[in-house]
């Protein structure tokens, strides 16, 4: 799809690259978290709700406490402050050993030169495991078992995403002296260009952030000095954030009105994905920083068939090399059969490096055609594709 087609009229279905005001992005990141918003809550500390995950625990055991705990998330996810604390999420002796497996899997990727890039921050700043969720699973079934048992892990999830949500995980340990990331918005449309973006009508930008959900337990304790995640309360609720929050009005209003809690090892930070957010700065010069960061997606984020699209772009390319169909319409035959997105993908082999999001077998095929790529070279592409793709 043509970005450019979308600067012409009905901003209100293709949102125009200077969409969203400033002046009610700030009014809107100016409330305040009020008891009755989050009245489960043990206390609210610069307007984020903090529970105890005793008391996540207790209303997990029966139905009607947890529905209503669930209710009480789910709206401030939504419309409320965006994100939620929850005090030793996992026990500590659990995070403890879990923590060693990682360190140990750090070690191991950099000596193997495996696992590099990271999506918002410089090279250098952090260390990185991609596939936690199931490298720990692997490693260490037991722990892992011990780890995801917590009710706080699956309370939030399914408060925002419904049952048979998926969970993934991504390590990230910030070193001493490491950089604050930019302030972003979260996958999906976080992680796109604006011109991708142009090509995403606004029931996109509306639906993105309800299908996903953040999350992060703290394997060390985490002081502000060591950079826990900036976070904007309610800045989630900006309809136009995906276009916007790049631009330099809104990253000086995150700037300005940024919060950071300190965690203890073993609390849990979730947060809408359309949250303005970034790591802070490890000011420290001996602690690394270390959290499992949490992306949960929901069960609905796939199609109702199992396709082998590689087949099909295989027998399709020799086709629409020869053909004599418009580029329009050879574009369309691409849309119906190819992989459109580059996401799921295995991060070790296909890291963040030189942009958030990889190029699409679909965006390959259409530069093939373009380049007339021999069949048999096409044929390596798609293959190598596979290869970083699989689990």
């Amino acid at each position: 799809m043509d970005a450019k087609a979308h600067a012409a009229p009905r901003p209100d279905v293709w949102l125009p690259a200077d969409a969203g005001d400033i002046d009610a992005f700030r009014k809107l990141i100016s409330r305040e978290t009020a008891p009755e918003d989050a009245p489960q809550a043990a206390e609210i500390v610069r307007n984020i709700p903090v529970y105890d995950a005793a008391l996540v625990s207790a209303a997990a055991a029966r139905d009607d406490t947890r529905l209503a705990l669930l209710a009480e998330w789910n709206t401030i996810f939504d419309t409320g402050p965006g994100v939620l604390v929850i005090r030793g999420a996992v026990p500590a002796e659990v995070v403890e050993r879990t923590t060693a497996l990682f360190e140990d899997l750090i070690a191991h990727e950099k000596s193997e030169g495996i696992g590099s890039g990271d999506h918002f921050a410089k090279p250098g700043a952090n260390d990185r495991v991609w596939n936690a969720a199931q490298k720990h699973c692997l490693a260490d079934p037991d722990n892992f078992a011990a780890y995801y048992a917590a009710d706080a892990i699956a309370m939030a999830s399914a408060a925002w995403l419904g049952r048979g949500f998926q969970l993934t995980a991504q390590v990230n340990r910030v070193n001493p002296g490491g950089a604050a990331q930019t302030a972003h918005r979260d996958y999906h449309l976080g992680f796109m260009t604006a011109e991708q973006l142009s090509t995403y009508p606004v029931q996109a930008h509306l639906l993105s952030p309800a299908l996903t959900l953040q999350g992060a337990i703290a394997h060390c304790d985490m002081p502000v000095e060591t950079g826990p995640t900036m976070l904007l309360p309610f800045s989630q609720a900006f309809r136009e954030g995906y276009i916007a929050f790049n631009r330099p009005e809104f990253q000086a209003a995150f700037a300005e009105h940024f919060v950071q809690l300190p965690l203890k090892k073993g609390d849990a930070l979730f947060f809408n994905p359309a949250l303005m957010h970034a790591a802070g700065t490890n000011t420290t010069t001996d602690t690394p920083r270390m959290a499992n960061l949490l992306q949960v997606g929901s069960a609905f984020g796939r199609s109702i068939e199992s396709v082998d699209r590689s087949a099909m772009v295989r027998a399709l390319y020799p086709v629409l090399l020869e053909s004599r169909l418009t580029d329009r319409e050879k574009a369309n035959v691409v849309a119906a059969s190819a992989e459109g997105y580059a996401f799921p993908t295995n991060l070790d082999r296909d890291p963040p490096v030189g942009g958030l999001i990889p190029l699409s077998v679909a965006e390959r095929m259409v530069a093939a055609l373009d380049e007339k790529m021999p069949i048999a070279a096409f044929a390596e592409m798609i293959a190598a594709r596979d290869h970083a793709r699989a689990p």
